[in-house]
């Protein structure tokens, strides 16, 4: 049965939090912004995920759900998900330490990116995470380091036998890592270009239709039983379900095909990626996990019967509608016989909402100064940003009630990709960013999921213990004797 979320509920559960908010002083005059997170939706869409897997997938089947640390890297956020049965998915060395950090452990996690290292590489192998190889030239290096662990194994192992009087043997694969490939299958893009990951010239994985991939892709797999998986992901944002199944489609008849001239199962994990478009523009979840389950089952039911392990890397869809930007109105005032209300939100925390408006809108709920949701006629306003270019605005031309100086705006369904991605335009300040729970008495109750970042930290960053390096701090070079 499909799970239900309740968008009514959830809207309920913010307008508690962004008043409870105020009260606790969570936000206001000397706190005029704050990232909420609503720890009760998180647990709701990470139960939605597995139930609408379970539901189609063989009894007995591996799955693991890794969740894309890049859509809220926050070290509690990923303990939370972490202790409701998801793993990460992780793309840089400061993904890996973030998810370490939160408890992940190897087996539950996943590294893909399109230019990895040697040393991550290296790491990865020796921890035993999951590695799926960008390209021909990055599973070069993979060979490289297999043959070096493999040997390294051996001459262990022959020491041990020295020492023991017995036989020693060692693994041919050289690594606890399950390793895949990941392939383009060049199905085309959805209506945000810069999210679609299987056009003809994505930079993503090995461009299946090209002249020679696939028969190059088979050969690599038959010539490595060490390489066990398949890795795809079409896109996110604006790719439609149809087309997110028939990348996964691609995929899967790779991996007969594999299997098929290698005679056994070699390929027995499919890694299909995550990307489950999020609908911004109501409180409601769709298109939903069940849904896209379904979709997948219809298109590709060979996936589910068994024979194959799944994971899944699903980001923005279980966070997205559980944040909020909430910021307070510093100043009220009207240009050209608009009103505008200047917030603190801006493109600091919503850099692609501001920079690429059509393709990221947000809604904006209006709060009154004590947090409550703010009535009234809806009244044509801009709501602005803090930072010094004319296009730092939330909104534009947007019909909200209208906002007064010490009110509150609120970005709703920010909570991927937003306040924990800064961007420090005129040295803004990160914002807070708190989980808010029912408190079991009928209250809001808190937790710190990151600082507030203080001025300090600001200097530091910028160089602040280097503030005469470029003044007194370089040394010049001895003269060159002439030539003359």
């Amino acid at each position: 049965m499909e799970q239900d979320i309740d968008g009514e509920a959830r809207a309920a559960r913010r307008d508690a939090a962004v008043r409870a908010a105020v009260e606790q002083g969570l936000l206001g005059p000397e706190a005029p912004l704050a990232g909420l997170l609503d720890v009760v939706g998180i647990r709701e869409s990470a139960a939605a995920l597995r139930a609408a897997f379970d539901a189609v997938v063989a009894p007995g089947t591996p799955v693991l759900h890794a969740f894309a640390v890049k859509a809220a890297p926050l070290v509690p956020v990923l303990r939370l998900l972490a202790g409701e049965g998801l793993g990460a998915e992780v793309a840089s060395p400061g993904e890996l330490a973030l998810a370490r950090a939160a408890g992940v452990p190897p087996e539950r996690t996943v590294l893909d990116s399109p230019a990895k290292t040697p040393q991550e590489l290296r790491e990865a192998l020796a921890l035993g995470i999951a590695v799926n190889a960008d390209n021909p030239q990055e599973l070069d290096r993979i060979d490289g380091l297999m043959r070096s662990a493999e040997a390294t194994g051996s001459a262990e192992a022959t020491g041990s036998a020295e020492a023991t009087g017995s036989a020693g043997t060692t693994g041919s694969a050289g690594s606890r890592s399950p390793l895949g490939i990941r392939v383009n299958p060049q199905v085309g893009g959805g209506s945000i270009e810069a999210l679609s990951t299987a056009t003809a010239t994505s930079k993503f994985g090995v461009a299946l239709r090209d002249d020679g991939a696939r028969e190059w892709v088979v050969r690599a797999f038959l010539d490595r039983p060490w390489l066990t998986r398949l890795h795809t992901h079409t896109g996110s944002q604006g790719i439609p379900l149809s087309l997110m199944a028939e990348g996964v489609a691609a995929a899967y008849a790779l991996a007969e095909e594999i299997n098929e001239r290698a005679g056994r199962r070699q390929v027995d994990t499919l890694d299909i990626g995550g990307g489950l478009p999020v609908n911004f523009a109501s409180d409601e979840t769709a298109p939903t996990y069940a849904a896209y389950a379904r979709q997948l089952r219809a298109a590709v039911p060979g996936l589910f019967d068994g024979r194959y392990g799944l994971v899944t890397e699903f980001g923005r869809s279980l966070l997205a509608k559980h944040g909020t930007v909430v910021a307070r109105v510093e100043y009220a005032k009207s240009a050209g016989g608009r009103p505008v209300a200047v917030t603190h939100a801006g493109v600091q925390v919503a850099t692609r909402t501001v920079y690429a408006p059509g393709a990221w809108p947000l809604r904006i709920a209006a709060y009154d100064a004590g947090g409550r949701p703010k009535g009234g006629p809806d009244v044509v306003q801009d709501v602005a940003g803090p930072a010094c270019f004319a296009g730092d605005l939330l909104a534009v031309g947007r019909a909200l009630p209208l906002l007064e100086q010490g009110d509150y705006a609120a970005a709703l369904d920010t909570g991927a990709y937003y306040f924990a991605h800064h961007y420090a335009y005129n040295s803004l300040a990160r914002p807070g960013v708190y989980g808010f729970a029912p408190d079991g008495e009928g209250g809001v109750a808190f937790a710190v999921v990151r600082e507030p970042q203080p001025v300090e930290a600001i200097v530091a960053e910028a160089g602040g213990a280097h503030a005469d390096a470029l003044t007194s701090g370089l040394t010049p070079r001895a003269a060159r004797p002439s030539r003359g």
